[in-house]
């Protein structure tokens, strides 16, 4: 019998996992033993299930440590006392508080106190449900020695941690990488002992003769403890009642649907209020209406407080969610399939990903937490991996850095291996997968029927949210389904995007951006789609996105939500992308499709685009049932689902393909298909959902484009870097300035065609002085010179000097040498300058003393290379710092005549994608633009890649030939070689 057992969730110390210690333990003969895993009851719900599964009687508790040095173990026995114990810790974890040494007298649990943990405590009675525990080695001194604590009071303790050796060695690396320290170094203290380990029953039955009170006593304890739980989607622990009654809430969605369906369909055809109909009714029976509630609750905040939000996820194929604004998606338009939404089989919720800005989800987060009563986000655990590990490992053995490179990047002869070596490679391979430490989910929140700590405790990370310790897996198999409140910059740069053009362009007429139906007929904006020019336009700049709008032709609103799926790895991976490309553009090839799929999915020509389209197939070309088809759905698209599920449906899809009459090939090919979307290909209303984004991000962009491009590089730019978003409001008619004192502001700003970077951008200018001198600019008016700038700012001479080297006083008309040798000379003559009150106008102020400086030459090449230092970029054009001319003046404008031929041209490299092909080689795709800053692209074979690499950002010269697919050009890459530039001539 156990009653301190640790999984791979005691942190960074214990090394089993759940599921395999409870077997194990099994295993060995034992049927009564506790998981008690160190603050932590992540692993209890697992082990419940586990337990359950095996017949055993699942008894969970926690092991309070300090600094891993042992207090009590806490033992549940029931599940009033988990839900205790779960309470108790979290409150010690939310506030990041040492746990008292003395344990609380929880109705319904127990605790045992160690007896090594009971001399530190100097005034102690035990209550009535606590006990005193002897460890295996204590059992000698128990014998020998009368303890101080009365004989119905001791029980038996010892710690399982450790199955053998390699365990115990795991658990000292776990400790030494969790303390940054060498193996060496590790402080016994802080590690468990090898004798933490498991002692046979008979092997305790001989060493307890003579006190075997201790064992009945435990075995007593035991017998009155059990926590179980039942598990299944049908199980649904999400708040299930928002009014008093279920009636009442049934009627409010009912209300709420009804009044707001003539604002999304003035003129409702039967069709749709048949659609409306059977979705209520499903709704209502599958027990989701309060589901629905909540969300449009949290949508209406939204509203109120003017935050622009996109619903996502297989909710947009229900248009009772798009009555209520939940979503922004017509699936009757669309054709959205209801049963990808909801179907007769389907028990866990539908799914709503709300995105909100990266600066109004947590005010979002804030409304939930107010608003609903048991509430936390849903946690995470980040694993090990394997390079990580290797390296971890290689500081803890003391490994130089060139070994731990090597090791890591895989590098090495195994003969060659030292002993160290081998031990770093051994135990980074055993350790690979165990979880490292837990995180907050990316989205998910919690809003439950019960307190959280029914089902784990909870921690309280950074962002100050409540958070649980369990993660989504669980969670759904108890019951539990997250709320999806995720955060993103698209829609911030479409809100920031309005508000620079009302302040630049007040007599702008601006259209209701959530008015998308105008902008899907506006042919000035569906030509930037079929062109690929979509930089910065949300989910469709990159280079693979615009290459695929380009061969698509793709001019309106449904072939972009097609290609906003057909983008993805599921889709692509499987051929399917080129073959939609080519029965698109040939019409004539859309024959070679199956008749069925045809039939199935004629609007993708019988080609599988969507998640639901997984479903369709199964369903109507093998037959499957519709619950089967959505579990296959989940499983391919890489939800949790047992193997045996997948082999039974998969045994099923080809025996029903079979009696159909189709050949086997057929339907290995179709399987295969189906295979390929554990990429993750996106449901349709998912992409219909991007679509809409990237249709408002494409108005702003076509008829607003400096202001739209200022707000996306002020909300972090996205696919590409800083100097590619500069170079693209220069090609939309900005001018982009350097960092001025009078004209700056932390971010980017806009005057008219002017586009001044922000002093945020000097990487080391202190964020105090920007906001020091924003305050005395606003406060004292524009700065006239340099001197006026120092006489009211206190500011050092290494703060100043960023400024001046950044071209800030270049108002001045003042070389940067001037300005350095002035700055100096005043700040050097005034040695109680920093010590001026800034808001203190001085009355007199002494003139700084005038000096006759040399002629001091400043260039180009030496400014470019202080912007690089100090910006991260020049806003030079690049080809000016090349060392030698170009050979070749060919440009993007040139390539017409140049089909199929063999091509040199000079490209300054933008992005570049290395992938594997199927053989397991690496070979790239790149992006660069031309001199007159037309992108053109270039694949590189893995011949070509292995022979030419390509060193980093910079101008290359590209030889190879130029092809065209779809109109669509690229350079087959036969040489490329980086070109030199000239050098910083102060250094020279």
């Amino acid at each position: 019998m156990y009653l301190n057992c640790h999984s791979w969730f005691s942190l960074r110390y214990g090394v089993i996992p759940e599921d395999e210690l409870c077997d194990w333990v099994l295993a060995q003969g034992v049927q009564d033993f506790v998981l008690t895993d160190i603050n932590s009851t992540s692993a209890c719900l697992s082990f419940i299930k586990h337990a359950q599964k095996r017949g055993v009687c699942p008894r969970v508790g926690v092991d309070f440590r300090n600094e891993h040095q042992q207090l009590y173990v806490g033992i549940a026995q029931n599940n009033q006392g988990y839900y205790e114990l779960n309470r108790f810790l979290s409150q010690y974890l939310e506030q990041q508080q040492d746990f008292p040494l003395q344990a609380p007298n929880l109705p319904n649990c127990y605790f045992i106190y160690p007896i090594h943990a009971l001399k530190k405590l100097v005034s102690f009675s035990l209550l009535s449900q606590h006990y005193v525990g002897v460890s295996f080695t204590d059992l000698l001194s128990l014998k020998r020695n009368k303890l101080a604590y009365p004989k119905e009071k001791l029980v038996f303790l010892q710690s399982l941690s450790f199955r053998n050796k390699k365990d115990f060695n795991a658990h000292r690396l776990l400790r030494s990488i969790d303390l940054n320290c060498l193996l060496s170094k590790l402080p016994e203290a802080q590690q468990g002992q090898a004798k933490h380990t498991f002692y046979t029953p008979e092997v305790i039955t001989q060493s307890c003769k003579g006190i075997d009170y201790l064992l009945k006593q435990t075995q007593e304890l035991l017998a009155n403890c059990r926590v179980d739980f039942k598990f299944g989607v049908q199980y649904n622990k999400n708040l299930q009642l928002l009014g008093k009654t279920q009636e009442e809430d049934t009627k409010r969605l009912k209300d709420l649907c009804y009044q707001k369906l003539p604002k999304r369909y003035p003129q409702a055809s039967v069709e749709v209020m048949q659609r409306v109909k059977t979705e209520l009714n499903a709704i209502i029976k599958l027990g989701f209406v309060s589901y629905f509630l909540i969300n449009y609750d949290i949508i209406c905040y939204a509203q109120k407080k003017n935050y622009a939000y996109i619903g996502r996820g297989s909710g947009a194929n229900s248009v009772v969610a798009y009555i209520l604004e939940i979503t922004n998606v017509d699936p009757i338009e669309l054709d959205l399939y209801f049963e990808r939404f909801i179907n007769a089989g389907r028990s866990s919720p539908p799914d709503f990903d709300l995105d909100f800005s990266w600066k109004d989800r947590d005010d979002i987060t804030r409304y939930i937490f107010s608003k609903y009563t048991h509430t936390a986000l849903m946690g995470t655990y980040v694993t090990f991996k394997r390079k990580a590990v290797i390296r971890e490992l290689g500081k803890v053995f003391g490994l130089p850095k060139a070994q731990i490179d090597r090791l890591s990047k895989g590098r090495f002869n195994d003969n060659q291996l030292d002993h160290l070596e081998r031990l770093v490679l051994r135990y980074s391979k055993y350790i690979a997968g165990f979880p490292n430490y837990i995180s907050v989910h990316s989205g998910g929140i919690l809003i439950l029927n019960q307190p959280v700590f029914h089902y784990a405790a909870t921690f309280m990370p950074p962002k100050g949210f409540a958070t649980i310790q369990i993660d989504m897996h669980i969670a759904e198999e108890a019951g539990i389904h997250k709320f999806d409140i995720l955060a993103q910059r698209g829609l911030s740069k479409i809100t920031d995007a309005l508000a620079l053009i009302k302040a630049n362009q007040p007599q702008a007429k601006l259209k209701d951006i959530n008015k998308v139906d105008d902008f899907k007929q506006d042919t000035r904006i569906n030509a930037l789609l079929a062109q690929g020019d979509c930089m910065g336009v949300f989910y469709i700049e990159s280079p693979g996105m615009r290459a695929l709008l380009t061969k698509l032709k793709t001019d309106n609103y449904l072939n972009l939500v097609a290609a906003s799926s057909i983008i993805r790895p599921g889709v692509s991976s499987a051929g399917m992308k080129e073959e939609f490309i080519k029965r698109h553009r040939q019409p004539e090839k859309r024959k070679e499709a199956h008749p069925v799929l045809n039939q199935i999915m004629p609007d993708t020509y019988g080609i599988m685009v969507y998640q639901e389209d997984v479903m369709k197939v199964a369903h109507h070309f093998a037959g499957l049932d519709l619950e089967d088809a959505d579990i296959l759905r989940r499983g391919m698209s890489g939800k949790k689902t047992s193997k045996d599920q997948m082999q039974r449906i998969k045994q099923k899809f080809i025996s029903n393909c079979l009696q159909k009459g189709y050949s086997r090939e057929i339907i290995h090919e179709i399987w295969g298909q189906i295979a390929s979307f554990a990429g993750y290909a996106f449901p349709k209303g998912h992409s219909a959902s991007y679509a809409v984004e990237s249709y408002q991000s494409l108005y702003l962009k076509c008829y607003f484009p400096l202001e739209f491009m200022v707000a996306v590089i002020n909300n972090g730019g996205g696919f590409y870097g800083m100097q590619t978003y500069l170079q693209e409001l220069r090609n939309c008619g900005g001018r982009v300035h350097l960092p001025c004192v009078n004209q700056s502001h932390f971010a980017l700003t806009i005057d008219k065609q002017d586009v001044y970077l922000g002093l945020g951008y000097l990487k080391e200018l202190e964020q105090k002085n920007i906001q020091l001198l924003l305050e005395e600019r606003n406060f004292g008016g524009a700065f006239r010179s340099l001197e006026d700038f120092l006489n009211r700012l206190n500011v050092s001479i290494e703060q100043v000097s960023i400024l001046i080297n950044a071209g800030a006083f270049r108002f001045t008309g003042q070389s940067k040498y001037e300005l350095l040798w002035q700055a100096h000379f005043q700040l050097s003559t005034n040695p109680y300058q920093q010590q001026v009150n800034r808001w203190q106008q001085k009355l007199f102020v002494n003139p700084t003393k005038k000096y006759e400086l040399p002629a001091l030459e400043q260039n180009f090449l030496s400014d470019a290379y202080d912007q690089m230092h100090l910006l991260g970029f020049h806003v030079y054009h690049p080809f000016q710092l090349l060392q030698h001319k170009i050979s070749s003046k060919l440009g993007v404008r040139h390539f017409s005549s140049w089909a199929g031929k063999s091509i040199c041209i000079y490209g300054d490299l933008i992005c570049l994608k290395t992938t594997k092909t199927s053989k397991g080689a690496y070979m790239a795709f790149g992006t660069f633009y031309d001199a007159w800053f037309e992108v053109f692209d270039t694949v590189h074979f893995p011949a070509t890649y292995n022979q030419f690499p390509i060193y980093g950002m910079g101008i290359y010269k590209i030889v190879g030939k130029l092809t065209y697919a779809y109109e669509y050009p690229s350079i087959i890459v036969s040489s490329i070689e980086k070109q030199a530039v000239r050098k910083d001539p102060r250094f020279v």
